[in-house]
């Protein structure tokens, strides 16, 4: 796991070494993740430095450009995706897996617009997606072995289905979570 998430960080920014600089760095990227999610990819710099606390040079120092924040802040995402899958290693085999699909299911809802911003052909969205996949797979194979998942679905189904499911809206969190549990259904292997 520390592979790969040192993979990420040689793709990302590096976080400034002197406290102030790194709790100016951390504020803009809490800022961020949050403006991104309300508003999108387009959302203002200026919004995201306002609401960091700091002032708009801060913002570019750190982030020469847009592009840069995307990368950034799609990284931590990523980054923060395989840390749950290490911490949720120790628990049964497909409470993990569920656990780790719900955590997956809020990360792409949530980070729809940085992943378009990015595109596919981004080699910052490749490296995110391998090491996501490395993170969340040895959950899978695990509640696979242990008879809990279906044998004939491979984890790139599943995280096309699990992808698939944010695509559409809900009329309330109750009807997602509802569809949530249908499509968990449909993964269970027949008992």
């Amino acid at each position: 796991m520390t592979e790969q998430l040192s993979g990420l960080t040689e793709l990302s920014v590096r976080r400034p070494q002197r406290a102030d600089a790194r709790r100016n760095f951390d504020a803009l990227l809490s800022a961020a993740r949050e403006v991104f999610a309300e508003e999108g990819a387009d959302a203002s710099l200026e919004d995201i430095a306002r609401r960091a606390g700091v002032g708009i040079g801060t913002l570019y120092r750190n982030f020469p450009t847009r592009q840069d924040l995307f990368e950034r802040v799609y990284i931590g995402e990523v980054e923060d995706l395989c840390t749950a899958a290490r911490d949720l290693a120790e628990l049964p085999p497909w409470e993990a897996l569920v656990a780790w699909l719900r955590r997956f299911v809020t990360y792409i809802a949530t980070k729809r617009a940085l992943m378009e911003a990015l595109s596919t052909g981004s080699p910052v969205f490749a490296v995110c997606r391998s090491t996501m996949y490395q993170a969340g797979t040895p959950l899978f194979e695990r509640a696979q072995a242990a008879g809990e998942v279906r044998a004939d679905l491979t984890f790139d189904d599943l995280v096309k289905m699990a992808s698939g499911l944010t695509s559409g809206t809900f009329a309330d969190d109750a009807q997602r979570t509802r569809v949530f549990s249908i499509a968990l259904d449909g993964i269970r292997a027949a008992r």
